[in-house]
């Protein structure tokens, strides 16, 4: 059974600006680009600034292990950065931890993510006929300490203010304190149609689409970087949202 994850409460922080991305899956090269990004458009801005990481570092794109070990490291200079879990790094987790219960992560885009570590799954299962549990101990063996302190670290929640960060939304008018790890990391409806019925802005990621969603005082940004999209930035500075033209 794993401990309810951290909800972090950032208001009464003093930031210039907030920038956001979410969905990274393994899309390490495109991540770089957007801190680099983001830094040069935070050059010219006193102050320290946020990074705001939404959730899905790893599954389907080709670096899974290389976005972990990025996020393990520092943050940019006058930068504070926070990851969120996504549903996918839960997953991903609760295999390490429990590989029987949890061998349908093996369906939910994992193989990339254990061939950044030098897995080749099919070929550990079915050519040379490993279990699960073996599978599970080369993965341990093959990953960094740091990578999954990092996903045994991740909070599920942000607040500023009145703007909360979370990976997927959250059950709309129930304050967040009802809001269980799963709602945060997993929801789509009610959430998307009704947006949060709470005094909040949600910026989230895990639902794509080709764009931005501006919804109903809420704010999707995951735009598919993984499946042919892109990555958006979004920034929010004097309390206005706007996305960082694309690179």
């Amino acid at each position: 059974m794993q401990h309810q994850r951290d909800r972090i409460d950032l208001t009464g922080r003093d930031y210039t600006a907030i920038y956001a991305l979410s969905d990274i899956h393994g899309c390490y090269d495109e991540m770089v680009e957007a801190e680099r990004h983001i830094t040069a458009d935070a050059c010219s801005l006193p102050g320290r600034k946020l990074l705001m990481y939404l959730g899905d570092y790893v599954d389907r794109g080709p670096r899974s292990s290389d976005v972990l070990a990025h996020l393990s490291a520092p943050a940019p200079e006058g930068f504070d950065r926070y990851a969120l879990c996504g549903n996918h790094d839960d997953v991903f987790l609760r295999f390490l931890d429990d590989p029987d219960a949890n061998i349908h992560w093996l369906e939910f885009g994992a193989l990339p993510t254990l061939a950044s570590y030098g897995i080749d799954a099919r070929h550990i299962l079915f050519d040379l006929g490993y279990s699960i549990g073996e599978l599970r101990d080369m993965t341990l063996k093959a990953m960094p300490a740091a990578h999954i302190d990092l996903l045994r670290s991740l909070a599920v929640a942000v607040t500023f203010g009145s703007t909360l960060f979370v990976h997927a939304g959250i059950k709309p008018g129930i304050p967040l304190s009802y809001q269980t790890d799963e709602d945060l990391m997993w929801i789509r409806e009610p959430f998307l149609s009704e947006g949060p019925q709470l005094p909040l802005l949600v910026v989230h990621g895990h639902t794509p689409h080709s764009r931005p969603t501006f919804g109903s005082s809420r704010i999707g940004i995951d735009t598919a970087v993984s499946m042919g999209g892109s990555l958006t930035i979004l920034k929010i500075a004097d309390g206005r949202p706007t996305i960082l033209p694309s690179i």
